[in-house]
C-alpha cells in the first residue's frame, strides 16, 4: 500500500544532488574586483600586468590573486576599501587605453563551474549593481528634424518656381525655445505664394505659419506646434528606451531596470552583472553612425593649414590626414536594420549592412549621382565634460566624430552594403552589435554611471534575513515538536525546498530580489501548510480506528485535491502578476512560481516517500505524528 518503486527514490536522490550542488555556489560568496579590459579588444599584456603588479606594490594595496582572461585581466581584493583604493592607481597606470570597472567576482571552486554551477543573481537592493542615469537630447533631435524639414520646404519652392531670398534655422530663444525655419522673400508676391504652398501640404501639417515685413524682405517663419514637439520627444525617448532594452538583450543581462525617469532621462539598473567592463563599453557607447560624402572641390590641407573652412563643410582627421566632409547627412544610424560581420574584399574585417526606411531613396539617389566619388562613415559618440563654471561644476554634452572609413562609391547604394576599413575582429563586432541593437534616435548623455552597493543597506538585509531565519526556525521546531517524526521530515522537506528553490532560480539565471526574498517565505509557510494538512488527515483517520498504513494512504490521497488546488490558484495570480508587473513585482513572481512548484515535490512527494521508507512494507502499530491510538486490535 504505501510503497514507491525504486525508480522513484533514484529520481528523488538525483533531485537532491542536483538541488545541493547548483545552489552550492551561493554559500561561498563573492569577493570585491576590479576587471582591466583594453578597449581595443586585444589581451593585457605582460608589461602592463607588471606594471599594475608593481603600482599595488608601491601602494601597499594587498590583493588575492590575478587572473588573465580572454579579453582582460580580474583581480580579486580583501574588501571594498583596497577595491576602491586599486582602481584610482590601476587607471593612472593604464590610461584611457583600457576600461577599469568594480566587479564582484563569484569565489565558486573550480570543479563547480565546470559544471555550469554558478551563484545565483541578486537584485540592486541586495546585492548592488551597475546603474546609469542619460538624459536625452531633445534639442539636437528636433533641431536634426526642423533642418531635414528645411531642405524639403527648399527643394518644393524651388519645383514649383516660387523665388525666395534665403532660408535658414532661426536658433532657439526665448520667444521660440524650440527654434524656427525662416523663410525671406524679396516681395509680398512671392511670400505669398510660398506661404499658400507650404501651408496647404500636408507634410507640414505640424507647423504654424507666420507672416513679417521688415524693411524690404517680406518672411515666412514655420514653428512646430506645441503638440508635435512633445509628441517627437516622447516618441525619440521611447524609441531610445527600445534600443537600451536590445543593447541590455546583447549582453544577456537577467531582469534589467530600464525606464524613463521625468521629461527626458532614462535609468538603466542591471543587477548582478558579472562583466561591467562590457556593459561601460556596449550600453555606455551613446554613438550615433552617418554616411557623409566628402569633399573633393576645396583641399583639406589648405583648410587645415589656415583655419578657414569652406561653407558647409566640417575639417575631421583621418589616419593623420585632414579631411573635408559635407555636412549633409544621406544615411543615419536608425535606418540600419541589420549588420553582421564579414571578412571584406581586402581581407580585412568588415560589417555587412542592411538598411531600410525612408531614407533608403535618398541614400541611393545621392549615391548614383556621385559614383567614383569618396563617401565617409562617420561614428559620432556623445560624452558628457565636466566644466568649472562660476565656482560650479556643470556638465554639458559634447559630441566626438570619428571617420572610421572612407571609400569610393562604385555604384548606386540600397538597402545593402558593407563597411570597410575596421581596425580588429573586436572592433568589427562591436560596431555589428550596436548597429544591430540600434542606433540611438537622439543623443543621449551619460550623466550618472556607478557601481553601487545593497540599496537598502548591508545592516537591514542582515536584520531581513536573520527574521525569516528566526521564522524559519521557529516552524521547524513547531512542527517537530507537534508531529514528532513526522514533523522532522516536513523540516527536512523545508530545507529541501529552499535548496531547490535556490539551484533552479541560479541554473534559470533568475534574479533574487527583497520581494523574492519575501516570496520564498511565504512559499515555505505554503509548504508547510501542505504538510498540516496532510498529517491532519492522517490524524483523522487514526482516531476513526483506520490501521496506521491505510491512514498515511487515505491521509495524502484525501489532502492531494486540496493542496493541488490551493496551489494552482495561487499560481495563476503568480502568473499574472509576472505578466503585468514590472521590477520588483516581477521578482515577486518569478520566485513565488518557482517556489510553488518545488513545494510541491518537496511537500508531497519527498514526504510520502521518506514515510513509505519508514513504515512501509512492514506491520505498524502506532505512527509517530503526535498522537497515540493503539491499534494492535484493529491489526489482529
Amino acid at each position: 500500500m504505501n510503497q514507491y518503486p525504486l525508480w522513484r527514490y533514484v529520481l528523488i536522490v538525483v533531485l537532491i544532488i542536483f538541488g545541493v550542488l547548483y545552489a552550492a555556489p551561493n554559500l561561498y560568496g563573492t569577493d570585491p574586483a576590479i576587471q582591466i579590459q583594453p578597449k581595443s579588444g586585444q589581451a593585457v599584456t605582460s608589461d602592463v600586468i607588471t606594471k599594475i603588479e608593481d603600482t599595488l606594490l608601491q601602494q601597499h594595496i594587498a590583493y588575492l590573486d590575478a587572473v588573465q582572461q580572454p579579453t582582460g585581466l580580474l583581480i580579486r581584493f580583501k574588501d571594498t576599501e583596497d577595491q576602491l583604493k586599486a582602481q584610482r592607481y590601476i587607471q593612472a597606470t593604464v590610461g584611457q587605453s583600457d576600461t577599469v570597472a568594480l566587479n564582484l567576482a563569484p569565489r565558486t571552486p573550480h570543479w563547480l563551474r565546470a559544471l555550469g554551477a554558478e551563484p545565483m543573481k541578486l537584485g540592486l537592493d541586495l546585492r548592488g549593481g551597475i546603474h546609469f542615469l542619460y538624459r536625452a537630447d531633445t534639442h539636437a533631435m528636433l533641431k536634426e528634424h526642423m533642418n531635414s524639414d528645411l531642405r524639403m520646404m527648399s527643394e518644393a519652392l524651388q519645383k514649383s518656381n516660387v523665388r525666395y531670398a534665403h532660408i535658414t534655422l532661426q536658433s532657439a530663444d526665448s520667444k521660440n525655445p524650440d527654434g524656427s525655419i525662416v523663410i525671406a522673400f524679396r516681395d509680398k508676391a512671392d511670400r505669398d505664394k510660398g506661404l499658400s504652398l507650404l501651408s496647404s501640404n500636408t507634410a507640414y501639417q505640424d507647423y504654424q505659419f507666420v507672416t513679417s515685413h521688415e524693411n524690404d524682405r517680406y518672411f515666412v517663419m514655420a514653428h512646430l506646434s506645441q503638440q508635435a514637439v512633445v509628441g517627437l520627444e516622447e516618441q525619440a525617448v521611447s524609441q531610445n528606451l527600445t534600443t537600451l532594452r536590445n543593447r541590455v538583450n546583447q549582453l544577456g543581462v537577467s531582469e534589467p531596470v530600464i525606464q524613463q525617469q521625468g521629461k527626458n532621462e532614462i535609468s538603466v539598473d542591471l543587477p548582478g552583472i558579472q562583466d561591467t567592463a562590457r556593459a561601460k563599453e556596449i550600453i555606455g557607447k551613446t554613438a550615433t553612425l552617418r554616411f557623409q560624402l566628402v569633399d573633393t572641390q576645396n583641399d583639406p590641407t589648405t583648410a587645415s593649414n589656415s583655419g578657414i573652412v569652406p561653407f558647409g563643410d566640417t575639417l575631421y582627421q583621418y589616419e593623420g590626414r585632414p579631411v573635408l566632409l559635407k555636412n549633409e547627412v544621406v544615411l543615419h544610424g536608425k535606418s540600419i536594420l541589420n549588420a553582421t560581420t564579414i571578412t571584406g574584399d581586402d581581407g580585412r574585417p568588415a560589417v555587412s549592412v542592411r538598411a531600410g526606411g525612408s531614407e533608403v531613396s535618398r541614400f541611393n539617389e545621392v549615391t548614383g549621382d556621385n559614383i567614383g566619388k569618396p563617401m565617409a562613415t562617420v561614428y559620432v559618440e556623445t560624452r558628457a565634460v565636466q566644466h568649472i563654471v562660476n565656482g560650479k561644476v556643470e556638465m554639458t554634452q559634447q559630441q566626438f566624430p570619428k571617420i572610421i572609413n572612407i571609400a569610393t562609391i562604385n555604384n548606386a547604394l540600397g538597402n545593402s552594403f558593407q563597411i570597410m576599413g575596421l581596425d580588429s575582429n573586436y572592433a568589427a563586432k562591436n560596431l555589428a552589435l550596436l548597429l544591430r541593437s540600434g542606433a540611438y534616435t537622439v543623443p543621449i548623455t551619460a550623466i550618472s554611471e556607478q557601481t553601487i552597493g545593497p540599496s537598502l543597506g548591508k545592516a537591514n538585509i542582515q536584520a531581513g534575513t536573520r527574521a525569516c531565519e528566526i521564522g524559519l526556525l521557529l516552524v521547524a521546531i513547531f512542527m517537530l515538536f507537534y508531529y514528532n517524526l513526522f514533523g522532522l521530515i516536513a523540516d527536512i522537506a523545508l530545507t529541501l525546498n529552499v535548496v531547490f528553490i535556490v539551484a533552479i532560480m541560479s541554473v534559470l539565471g533568475a534574479t533574487l530580489t527583497l520581494p523574492g526574498i519575501a516570496a520564498i517565505v511565504l512559499t515555505v509557510g505554503m509548504a508547510v501548510d501542505a504538510n498540516v494538512l496532510i498529517y491532519e488527515r492522517i490524524r483523522e483517520e487514526l482516531r476513526n480506528g483506520i490501521s496506521p498504513q491505510a491512514s498515511i494512504f487515505a491521509g495524502y490521497q484525501r489532502a492531494f485535491v486540496t493542496i493541488v488546488d490551493a496551489n494552482v490558484t495561487t499560481l495563476i495570480v503568480a502568473t499574472i502578476l509576472f505578466a503585468l508587473g514590472t521590477g520588483p513585482v516581477q521578482g515577486f513572481a518569478i520566485t513565488l512560481i518557482i517556489g510553488l512548484l518545488t513545494s510541491m515535490v518537496t511537500a508531497i512527494f519527498f514526504t510520502r516517500a521518506a514515510i513509505n521508507l519508514i513504515y512501509g512494507r512492514r506491520r505498524v502499530e502506532n505512527l509517530s505524528i503526535g498522537i497515540k491510538v493503539d491499534m494492535s486490535a484493529a491489526n489482529k
